[in-house]
C-alpha cells in the first residue's frame, strides 16, 4: 500500500536515508510506493540538538531506522546510552524495555515513537526540577 505525504513549502523529509526538501512555494504530494523508512521534519532530530540523555537515545534509534545498513555500528552506542540512563533513572526500566523489544523486533519506527515519549517525560521531570530550584533557597555554605 502506498504512502501519500504532503510536504509544505521548504519542508524536509527523510526517505530511505535521503533528505528531500520541497523547494516549491506550494504544497507537494509525494507517493512512496514501497516500504522504506520515512521521517517527517517534525520527527527528525539533528545530532547537535541531541543534548540530553533521552534525546541522544532518540537520535541513535533514528539512525537505526534510517540507516539500517549500518545497524551494527549504531547498536553499541544505543546500549551504552541505555545503561547510563538506567543507572541514573532505574524507574525508566519499563519504558526502556518496551523500546528494546521494538528494536530487537526490527520495529524501529515504533521504538522511535516510544523514545519521543521518553523525551517528553524527561522534559517534564526537568520542569519540576527547575520549579523546585526556583522556589528553594540554595545553601550558602556548601
Amino acid at each position: 500500500m502506498a504512502l501519500k505525504i504532503t510536504l509544505k513549502p521548504n519542508e524536509k523529509i527523510i526517505v530511505s536515508g535521503a533528505v528531500v526538501t520541497n523547494g516549491n512555494n506550494k504544497n507537494t504530494n509525494l507517493i512512496i510506493e514501497n516500504n522504506v523508512p520515512v521521517l517527517r521534519q517534525k520527527d527528525i532530530l539533528s545530532e547537535k540538538d541531541a543534548t540530553s540523555p533521552c534525546s541522544r537515545i532518540y537520535f541513535i534509534i533514528q539512525l537505526m531506522y534510517i540507516d539500517e545498513e549500518n545497524l551494527t555500528d549504531h547498536q553499541p552506542a544505543y546500549w551504552k546510552l541505555v545503561r547510563e540512563l538506567l543507572y541514573a533513572a532505574p524507574r525508566l526500566t519499563g519504558h526502556i524495555n518496551q523500546i528494546n523489544e521494538n528494536i530487537l523486533g526490527g520495529n524501529f519506527y515504533q521504538a522511535l515513537k516510544l523514545a519521543g515519549e521518553l523525551i517528553g517525560y524527561e522534559q517534564e521531570v526537568l520542569k519540576h526540577v527547575r520549579a523546585y530550584t526556583d522556589t528553594e533557597p540554595i545553601a550558602q555554605n556548601i
